[in-house]
């Protein structure tokens, strides 16, 4: 299995990024969170990786942070949360929010995650409040302002569509909270609203 990645940052997207170790490219989906933390393409940076081996694919999910690491794995153990609704989440929420929230019981806040319902939030919360519990509630909040619309409008729209959401449902929602936000919004605050 593969741990982390240590190399340089070859291309970051909201939704991805490639990690050049040693001459191969390797490509790893990420969380909103991930993406505000890691450092501009080109530069050195250790990224913790989770190997997810299937039948039909070999996917690397990356994190900043080793609590988000073991987040996702909480979240994937759970009944009817697959790995692109744990990464959804992720981006949805800080880890911070949703250990706040599962550990309060708070199902609406689950909720208003996109493709989270009722019985799944409910889920979230009783297969792991006490394991949270236990761990404890750690905060970390990274914040990268672009003020560049149409390059955070395109960012947005790109992490969208690899989401699994529509690409015109995906454009519809961005150019809402666009209108509605103002030019000084990040890419990350965008798409946790557009998940909304």
């Amino acid at each position: 299995m593969i741990a982390y990645l240590n190399g340089k940052l070859a291309h970051k997207d909201p939704a991805y990024i490639i990690m050049d170790v040693g001459g191969v490219g390797y490509e790893v989906k990420i969380s909103l969170q991930t993406y505000a933390a890691l450092p501009n393409p080109g530069e050195v940076c250790k990224v913790i990786t989770y190997q997810q081996i299937r039948e039909d694919s070999h996917v690397l999910y990356g994190f900043a942070e080793p609590t988000e690491k073991i987040l996702f794995l909480d979240l994937i153990s759970v009944s009817g949360v697959g790995s692109a609704t744990a990464l959804i989440m992720l981006s949805s929420l800080s880890a911070a929010e949703i250990k706040t929230a599962i550990v309060n019981e708070d199902v609406k806040l689950i909720q208003t995650i996109k493709g989270i319902g009722g019985k799944t939030a409910q889920r979230v919360i009783i297969d792991l409040k006490d394991k949270i519990k236990k761990e404890g509630i750690i905060a970390t909040q990274p914040n990268i302002f672009i003020t560049a619309n149409s390059q955070v409008r395109s960012e947005a729209i790109a992490a969208l569509t690899m989401l699994g959401i529509p690409k015109p449902t995906a454009e519809k929602s961005v150019d809402t909270i666009l209108k509605r936000e103002g030019d000084q919004i990040t890419v990350e605050q965008l798409i946790k609203l557009a998940l909304r």
